[in-house]
């Protein structure tokens, strides 16, 4: 495998250097009762650094309303100066008229000091090769994490526009809400980096909400319909994301022992939206083979005892080190 590229590994703010795609299509339903579901894209927008994400609903696969997409993405995130995507056909268009509108304004009969400053102001676009949807891992695997999870959740329901916005936007939440790695090395420091820190300084939370999932659908009301749809790609996505965690390390050569005072994200089930559970390892109990099977974990609620396989090691430098001892 090659080298990450230089904008994965280049310090930036959030959203300045990103990579877009596609997916869907949804259907949601008209103002109008009478008329057909109207087909919605979604574009996913992930920022190169941080993995952030911002999701906006598309109404269609033309340029312009990619533009429409990307200025809305914009007037909230702040302009990149790059964004990477694949060849479509809209993304081609976006750039073309984007730069025709750019050169529009430099030609204009502006001070040279504003001339200077939309010079400076341009968005690069760029490419990956032509059916090479690796180069883009980083937004196909944002895509996949949403797409895959919300065809499951909502199936063939139709929502309307405010219901399916609303649960858009909780689901990106969602998705900015996962632990990354340590804040820190102190054995008392609970909280972990996700990508909210680096838009609001400071983790995404949700508003509390009852669990539904014990109510029969037909008794639920559209919202509490659309939080339930929030709440079970929660549940789906959570299990996953831990279990990827586990996967990175496992079986494919032998890692060192977990140690004492690393953090780990605990395996819970019926943690509600946004809620990760995360504690230190405060103590191990070696196995007859010499191998750690079960840590004492140290969380905000308490000291649990739990088995490594209930136990998700966050992926930092240190606990990524191969051991020198290979598997036989």
């Amino acid at each position: 495998m090659a080298n990450l590229p230089s904008e994965r590994v280049s310090q930036a703010p959030p959203f300045v250097k990103v990579g877009v795609d596609y997916c869907g299509p949804f259907f949601v339903a008209n103002s109008n009762r009478r008329a057909a579901p109207r087909k919605y894209f979604l574009a996913v927008f992930v920022c190169l650094v941080t993995k952030a994400v911002h999701l906006e609903l598309v109404g269609d696969l033309t340029s312009a309303a990619f533009i429409a997409a990307f200025k809305r993405f914009v007037a909230r995130r702040g302009k990149p100066v790059l964004v990477m995507c694949d060849n479509a056909l809209n993304f081609v268009g976006a750039r073309r008229e984007l730069s025709e509108l750019h050169r529009l304004f430099r030609n204009q009969q502006f001070q040279e000091s504003v001339a200077e400053s939309a010079e400076e102001d341009e968005i690069e676009f760029r490419f990956i090769p032509a059916r090479s949807p690796n180069f883009g891992g980083l937004w196909e695997a944002a895509v996949k994490s949403f797409k895959g999870h919300f065809k499951r959740t909502v199936g063939s329901k139709i929502l309307p526009y405010d219901a399916m916005h609303t649960a858009i936007v909780q689901i990106e939440a969602i998705l900015n809400s996962r632990p990354l790695t340590p804040v820190s090395s102190d054995p008392m420091d609970f909280e972990a980096l996700n990508p909210g820190h680096f838009l609001i300084q400071r983790p995404l939370t949700a508003v509390p909400e009852p669990d539904l999932s014990h109510l029969p659908k037909n008794r639920l009301s559209l919202w509490q319909e659309m939080q339930d749809f929030v709440q079970h790609m929660w549940k789906v996505w959570s299990r996953q994301y831990l279990s990827d965690l586990n996967n990175r390390t496992k079986w494919t050569r032998r890692r060192n022992n977990i140690s004492v005072g690393t953090m780990v994200v605990v395996r819970e089930d019926n943690l509600p939206p946004l809620k990760w559970k995360l504690g230190r390892i405060v103590q191990v109990h070696v196995g007859t083979d010499g191998n750690i099977r079960v840590v004492t974990v140290k969380t905000q609620d308490g000291l649990f005892r739990r088995a490594i396989s209930k136990i998700c090691v966050l992926p930092i430098r240190d606990n990524q080190t191969d051991s020198t001892t290979e598997d036989h």
